[in-house]
């Protein structure tokens, strides 16, 4: 998979890389404690202070555990409400893909996605179009795509671009209207 943050943006993730780097070490040498049986011999209070430590860095820095440099590009769901990554890889000339709606300033986005941001189907669309190309871009490594029909829940139907396009362009949505 790639690296993501789906929580808060932590400022410094891409310009202060060696402390965010010093961070997920910590975090994974709690991991390693939980694992390996050092938080059962501590004190209970201890033992829940470095747990919720844990998971408040997993949290926050799971997404970029692995991560060994920072990216050469990066993919934003809302540059409004991200502005501070905005910032960022404008400050490392990190070029920026960016789902835009009418109230960003696409003036800061390298590539521009329109749509809304803010409908969670439209975003699942365009993060699972994004996924399948960067699948496709590591010669299909990992197997399983993404398909119009299966962005969203099993159980929710959903319609394919066309049909979102004629409902949209066509007739307002009604197929039977004359």
């Amino acid at each position: 998979g790639q690296y993501y943050v789906n929580h808060r943006w932590l400022g410094g993730t891409l310009t202060n890389w060696n402390t965010i780097q010093s961070r997920i070490k910590r975090l994974k040498d709690l991991k390693k404690m939980s694992e390996d049986g050092t938080f059962d011999i501590l004190p209970k209070k201890e033992a829940a202070q470095l747990t919720k430590q844990m998971e408040k860095l997993e949290k926050f820095l799971g997404g970029i555990e692995d991560m060994p440099r920072i990216p050469d590009a990066v993919f934003i769901v809302d540059p409004r409400k991200e502005r501070i990554a905005v910032k960022e890889a404008q400050k490392l000339n990190i070029p920026i893909v960016a789902m835009v709606d009418t109230n960003a300033d696409p003036d800061e986005i390298d590539v521009k996605i329109p749509s809304n941001d803010d409908a969670i189907r439209a975003v699942r669309l365009i993060t699972s179009k994004m996924a399948d190309a960067i699948i496709e871009a590591n010669q299909g490594e990992e197997n399983d795509q993404v398909t119009e029909e299966t962005f969203g829940k099993k159980d929710e139907k959903v319609d394919s671009i066309e049909d979102i396009v004629e409902a949209v362009e066509g007739n307002n949505g009604h197929k039977d209207a004359e």
